[in-house]
């Protein structure tokens, strides 16, 4: 097997070429003046003398030193460590260079306008004509759908949801009770509005409370494959603008998120609680209900929160605990488990 990696064309359209100077406009850097043609992108140790690299980590230095790219997006500090055959891209933030130079190359797919012969849209659905609707979906009555959405295959749109523009719904993804913003992307298999876990504890059993709240997802969210989001049963759940959470995630009726948070796979918020804007959730953490997580709050992976976090703390272990105090917890118990006898 060629372990050479390569930009597969049967799954990633490409633009281009592109001239040095594009190239370094879109990555927001600047370069020296050049005839110098790109026509895509690639990892350093792979990259040839038409494609644009990046360094991120000047752990990855060396690789930079026997890169065989065209073109190189580096910080200024790592400028003289480029290879005379590749041309520098300068810029302070070489991440999103690389990002942008990345949408530059492969550009989102555009919508194929239109309904397919096996969807079922019912009377009264309003879709606009720039959206695409995929094979197999159903869309309920009362629906509507903005300017350029696509709608993947086998999703299911409940009555009354409102899609705003330019959203990516991926397959088999179910709405219901909510309400979407613009610029939203739902991966595979996300599940948006169902019931929660809400029921009351009687004699006979458990009584299931009724959730007769809506889920709100605001504008340039986006939802990892499988994640779940639960309706509120008596207020909203709310998704706040920007915000980003991985797969296989799950938010409980409720739960309101800030602006911009970060939630990170296995994730699992409970019922009712806030989490202020800019929040970020490692993996596998887990929340009580009823909590509020303050503004900048960072929550490590697999952290059990039980009790409200004040703005900008780290916290870390279970039950979390500042990361000062988890560590020296930590080196508490070394200086025991390694003591002489």
């Amino acid at each position: 097997m060629n372990n050479k990696f390569i930009v597969d064309a049967r799954f990633y359209a490409r633009s281009g070429p592109y001239n040095l100077a594009e190239v370094a406009v879109a990555a927001n850097g600047t370069a020296e003046a050049s005839d110098r043609m790109l026509t895509g992108v690639a990892p350093l140790q792979h990259a040839g003398p038409a494609e644009v690299s990046f360094l991120d980590n000047s752990r990855y230095a060396s690789l930079l030193e026997k890169t065989g790219a065209g073109a190189v997006i580096v910080h200024p500090d790592m400028v003289g460590r480029v290879p005379p055959s590749a041309s520098p891209i300068v810029t302070t933030a070489t991440y999103e260079g690389w990002a942008r130079v990345s949408a530059l190359f492969h550009p989102v797919a555009p919508t194929s306008p239109g309904i397919h012969p096996t969807a079922f849209v019912a009377p009264g659905v309003v879709v606009d004509p720039t959206a695409e609707i995929g094979a197999f979906a159903c869309i309920e009555g009362g629906v509507q759908i903005g300017p350029r959405c696509r709608i993947g295959s086998y999703v299911s749109i409940g009555s009354g949801v409102v899609i705003g523009e330019d959203c990516r719904i991926g397959a088999h993804v179910t709405i219901s009770h909510a309400s979407l913003g613009a610029r939203v992307c739902l991966l595979p298999g996300v599940r948006i509005g169902q019931e929660g876990f809400g029921f009351a504890r009687t004699k006979a059993g458990f009584l299931t409370i009724p959730h007769l709240g809506r889920v709100i997802i605001e504008n340039d969210v986006e939802v990892g494959a499988n994640s779940t989001i639960d309706r509120g049963s008596i207020q909203d759940t709310v998704i706040g603008a920007g915000t980003r959470i991985d797969n296989l995630v799950q938010i409980g009726h409720n739960v309101r998120l800030g602006r911009c948070c970060v939630i990170v796979a296995q994730v699992g918020i409970s019922g009712s609680t806030v989490l202020e804007d800019f929040v970020q959730v490692g993996g596998q953490a887990a929340m009580a209900g009823h909590l509020r997580i303050g503004c900048g709050a960072q929550i490590g992976a697999q952290a059990g929160v039980i009790s409200d976090v004040p703005a900008a703390a780290v916290l870390l272990g279970s039950p979390a605990q500042s990361r000062y105090e988890f560590f020296r917890q930590v080196a508490a118990l070394k200086r025991m488990v390694h003591r002489p006898k």
